[in-house]
């Protein structure tokens, strides 16, 4: 790879790392620390995630207009001061308020850090992507041991851990991100893709990009129970926070030591990124049926190794698809639209998933969630339909003009 994806992927598991100290405690903290119910941790989250959407759509547009290391540097800079008030204060309506920075500063930093890899290395395709999304989670499964064993001493210790290692990712896109030679291009078009006529072609893209996001949506609104209720689940069973930060370590450090196989059956089987996604949503279902069943611990891993598999698949693929239908000088924007996608599915699905568990109880979110998958496969077999009728279109324009 070269050195500029190699600065952006250390940059991405650092700056994991310290997204990690907080995501999977949160509703842990808010439910048994602060004493609220899961639906109002649901909420609070829901409000984060959708600051980090907000986010998303900024940090992209930055990207295509100022550059992505300004607009990492913006959004790092929101990131740590919002980190650190809340190391200091978080009772509830400071958490709120904190949380929400944190979000948002956030969001600005993940499009541009993907919209980077993408133009730092064009001709990498899918493995620029994979590369930053090995990097991901590598940072989660450093930042969740190191939370498990930091909350273990006191709770309240992982804010200041939490930003502190916002201090060396900064420290590390001040000296290194600079070097990064990426296309920078100022966009002078406005972002609504549909309001100019010579922008048609951009439109039929951007339509096919939502398509395919619509199931990513779905699969994120499913992944992200992991991260909020499953986890105060799984303390019900008798299961310890150390063991659930262990399910994490187990997912990051597959992602990474799983790569050789993975690459292997997309080179001899899984050649599309169509049947990548299709390969994963198969898994994802696969992995939620066991979840259901799961009482002990052990099936929890056995569940969590089978959603990981499927991830695998799954995740990388979909930035991939973005950066292929990305006009010139909207990489970033494109980048910015599936992480909002992504983080919308983070937003909206604790609070879902918590009413469907107070309601129904936990099994049959877990059985909801399975039937919402085939609503994904859905979504991935109509996605390029839209740009085969334009190439259609096309050519029987100027099959008459020739006439």
């Amino acid at each position: 790879m070269p050195k500029a994806i190699w600065l952006l992927v250390i940059g991405m598991v650092i700056n994991v790392t310290g997204a990690s100290f907080i995501w999977p405690l949160n509703t842990i903290y808010l439910h048994q620390e602060l004493g609220k119910p899961l639906s109002v941790a649901g909420f609070v989250l829901m409000m984060n995630a959708g600051a980090g959407v907000i986010g998303n759509l900024i940090g992209g547009t930055l990207f295509d207009r100022i550059g992505g290391y300004k607009t990492v540097i913006y959004g790092i800079a929101i990131t740590i001061i919002s980190a650190f008030i809340l190391a200091y204060n978080h009772t509830f309506l400071w958490y709120v308020a904190l949380l929400i920075g944190i979000g948002f500063g956030a969001g600005m930093t993940f499009p541009a850090l993907y919209a980077m890899a993408g133009t730092a290395w064009p001709e990498g395709g899918r493995k620029a992507f994979n590369a930053m999304y090995v990097a991901q989670n590598v940072g989660v499964a450093l930042g969740t041991a190191l939370a498990g064993v930091v909350a273990s001493i006191k709770i309240d210790y992982i804010f200041i851990s939490n930003g502190i290692v916002y201090c060396l990712f900064l420290l590390l896109a001040i000296f290194g991100f600079r070097q990064i030679e990426a296309n920078q291009t100022v966009s002078q078009a406005t972002s609504n893709v549909f309001e100019q006529k010579r922008h048609f072609s951009f439109s039929r893209q951007f339509i096919a990009l939502l398509i395919v996001l619509a199931g990513y949506f779905i699969c994120w609104l499913a992944y992200v129970q992991w991260q909020s209720n499953i986890s105060v689940y799984t303390q019900q069973l008798g299961i310890s926070l150390k063991q659930y930060s262990v399910l994490w370590t187990i997912n990051g450090a597959m992602i990474v030591l799983c790569q050789p196989i993975i690459a292997f059956f997309v080179r001899r089987w899984v050649h599309t990124l169509k049947a990548q996604i299709y390969t994963g949503l198969v898994i994802f279902i696969i992995s939620f049926f066991v979840l259901s069943q799961a009482q002990a611990f052990t099936m929890f891993i056995v569940a969590m190794v089978i959603l990981t598999i499927g991830e695998m698949f799954i995740w990388p693929a979909i930035p991939t698809i973005a950066h292929k239908l990305a006009p010139e000088g909207k990489a970033g924007f494109y980048q910015g639209v599936v992480n909002s996608v992504a983080t919308g599915g983070r937003m909206m699905g604790p609070f879902i998933g918590g009413l469907i568990a107070e309601s129904f109880g936990m099994v049959t979110l877990f059985y909801t969630l399975m039937g919402l998958f085939c609503l994904a496969f859905i979504s991935t077999a109509l996605y390029d339909r839209v740009l085969k009728e334009k190439t259609v279109t096309e050519h029987a324009a100027k099959h008459s003009v020739q006439s």
